[in-house]
This record gives structure tokens, C-alpha cells and sequence, in this order.
């Protein structure tokens, strides 16, 4: 995997937020929305212990954040906190 996947809804507030922290610090990202593909609701289940947990993000060296602060993100990315 070679970019930054995220699982979410449409009326997840820390989706919108997560998203809103990707586009103003210009970071990639996949979307997925899991109300529409529900193919990955098992997947997202799977890396989080049973849980439908949104957002789940999954960086391209593997590791996942289940509904992280944007001081979570700023700090997985390495960037200063907007």
C-alpha cells in the first residue's frame, strides 16, 4: 500500500474533521465511504477488535488510526499542528 486509505461515512463528524485536517495540510488520501462500499465494514471491523470504528485510517507503512485527534494525525505525518 502505498498511500493513506480512509474508511468513513458521510455523517461522521471525525470524518469530516480528519478529512478537512487532510486537505489543509495537502496529504493524499483514499476515501472510502463504508455505508456505500460495504465490502471493507469487515475489514474495518477486523483491525479494530470487532469494532465499527470510523474513521479507520491506514498509513502506507501498514500502521492504523481509529478515530485520531488531529494532533494524532499531525503527529503520525510529522507535521506542525494547524
Amino acid at each position: 500500500m502505498n498511500e493513506i486509505v480512509m474508511y468513513g461515512t458521510t455523517w461522521c463528524n471525525d470524518c469530516t474533521r480528519a478529512k478537512r485536517f487532510f486537505e489543509r495540510n495537502n496529504v493524499n488520501y483514499k476515501w472510502i465511504n463504508i455505508d456505500h462500499e460495504d465490502e471493507y465494514v469487515d475489514y474495518v471491523m477486523g483491525v479494530n477488535d470487532g469494532l465499527r470504528i470510523v474513521p479507520t485510517i491506514v498509513f502506507a507503512d501498514g500502521t492504523v488510526l481509529a478515530e485520531p485527534s488531529d494532533r494524532d494525525l499531525a503527529l503520525k505525518l510529522e507535521l506542525d499542528d494547524k
